[in-house]
């Protein structure tokens, strides 16, 4: 195959974050926010049993993003609906049934992870019990059984446009990558069809100083979290054992491509408890045990850290963190009570502290499409649903949500329709002014961009005619000379190399 032809990893990542298009404004917390309001807590409970909450996952749809799952300890998932009216004056129980959807045993052992796929229409659950299910979302009916781990399954993280790919983290040490089209007809002891992983990677993030074992190798130490990444190609994955971040290629699992590390690894206190990304797929934060929040952009990984973000206590393993869609927040849960949210672009400044739960507050998630609700679960045995105060809420676009980098613009002609709408037409908030979906693909850019554009007729037709009358994707400018080792050269490879994979761009660390 020509390797003219081969997309450069991130360039998925590099095409959402290079476009400036205008598109249709969404809410975003303000300067002023300072109040999250609990408008809900249910609790975690069965057959008057409470049980620990272990994760949450809303709905990733934007028409079920109301929808969120809990798992737990006792092996139920349950799902919940976070609008329904919960009373403060009403116990956690009734608030749960008042908002449980349904719930049903999952795994005869604790659920670490969830994960919505297929629109929303099945959940995948992985558990202690050293397999990963495929559930049918309504008929809560098992269509399928994962079993290659040997430890409990930690992790789940599916790929971003085709969910028939998932990748798992287990504590033996393992990921594995799985493909839900490919089934055997043996049936194991569990119900539904058994599916075997495409490949795994063994030992990905074994630890140096770990007593040794007969053959001299070093013990396997548990995959804590891992990401699937926007670029679609790429894996994010991270340990117990040490503080650092490993980045592989799917095409090429021999060995990771590059790493990034939080913090020097004499440290004391090592390991990542959780990873998370914004949906551009720009943005990726670590959690790690020296009760800090780390955020990387994945086009700069050789600087390391762009932000540090303290003020949490992470003593365990179950405290995650979430960065939200928009990239504008970080949401992290902490084990002194207490739920942590800090602002992107103030590091530096004192977190919103959330304090209604009443023990260490564990799996945390931004709801996708209604902008300042989140969920907190914590060991008292309660999920308490948050959002901002309406007064604190604007209805113009985040100045850190528009991504702009001078190395790369969109083509002249579409730039000149887009500055001659803003001219005529204004703000595009204009309840009378339609709203136009256009999408713009192509063979050679198989990557499908919509852009919500309010513009008269006459320029809707004009930008369609641009776009018909040219093959080719939309041409960027290229910066002079990108360094080898930049991430500028991944995105704008010199004319005289021709790369088949990100490996020859970052050199993996030794």
């Amino acid at each position: 195959m020509d390797s003219s032809k081969l997309k450069s990893c991130f360039h998925g990542i590099s095409s959402r974050e290079l476009s400036s298009f205008r598109v249709r404004k969404r809410p975003f917390i303000d300067e002023l926010a300072s109040d999250f309001t609990e408008i809900g807590a249910v609790a975690i409970e069965h057959d008057a049993d409470p049980t620990p909450p272990l994760a949450i996952s809303f709905c990733k749809a934007s028409k079920n993003s109301h929808i969120f799952a809990v798992s737990d300890e006792a092996g139920y998932v349950s799902l919940f609906d976070s609008r329904r009216k919960l009373s403060s004056a009403a116990s956690h129980q009734k608030n749960a049934e008042k908002a449980r959807i349904s719930d049903w045993v999952a795994h005869e052992n604790a659920i670490f992870d969830v994960c919505w796929i297929k629109e929303d229409s099945h959940i995948l659950t992985a558990s202690g019990d050293q397999t990963i299910k495929v559930w049918d979302a309504l008929e809560k009916k098992c269509i399928g059984v994962l079993m290659l781990h040997t430890g409990s399954v930690k992790c789940l993280s599916s790929h971003p446009t085709n969910s028939d790919l998932v990748v798992s983290g287990s504590r033996d040490g393992s990921f594995a990558i799985w493909d839900l089209r490919c089934k055997i007809n043996s049936r194991s002891r569990y119900d539904g069809v058994c599916l075997t992983a495409t490949s795994m990677v063994k030992g990905a993030h074994a630890s140096s100083q770990a007593r040794r074992g007969r053959h001299g190798k070093a013990a396997a130490a548990s995959i804590t979290s891992l990401v699937y990444l926007k670029d679609e190609v790429s894996i994010a994955t991270a340990g117990a054992a040490g503080s650092v971040v490993k980045f592989w290629d799917t095409r090429n699992l021999k060995s990771h491509v590059t790493r990034a590390c939080s913090k020097p690894e004499s440290s004391s206190k090592k390991g990542i408890s959780s990873l998370s990304q914004d949906s551009k797929g720009v943005f990726l934060t670590a959690s790690c045990m020296d009760n800090r929040v780390y955020l990387y952009n994945v086009l700069q990984l050789d600087k390391g850290p762009m932000q540090t973000f303290s003020g949490c206590q992470i003593e365990s393993f179950y405290v995650k963190a979430a960065i939200s869609p928009d990239a504008d927040h970080i949401l992290s849960g902490s084990s002194n009570g207490n739920a942590h949210i800090w602002k992107v672009n103030k590091p530096q400044a004192e977190p919103i502290i959330l304090k209604n739960h009443h023990g260490e507050v564990t799996a945390v998630d931004w709801c996708p499409s209604e902008i300042g609700k989140i969920a907190t679960a914590a060991d008292d045995f309660t999920v308490r649903i948050w959002n901002i105060e309406n007064k604190y809420c604007s209805t113009s676009r985040s100045p850190s949500s528009i991504r702009r980098r001078v190395n790369a613009i969109p083509s002249t002609e579409s730039r000149k329709v887009l500055m001659d709408d803003n001219e005529e037409s204004g703000s595009s908030d204009s309840p009378n002014e339609p709203l136009h979906q256009i999408q713009v693909s192509s063979p050679s850019h198989p990557i499908t961009t919509t852009f919500l554009l309010s513009t008269p007729e006459g320029h809707k037709k004009k930008l369609l005619a641009s776009i018909s009358d040219t093959n080719e994707p939309s041409s960027f400018e290229q910066t002079p000379e990108p360094a080898m080792k930049s991430p500028s050269s991944v995105l704008n490879p010199p004319s005289s190399l021709k790369r088949k994979t990100i490996k020859d761009y970052f050199v993996a660390a030794p």
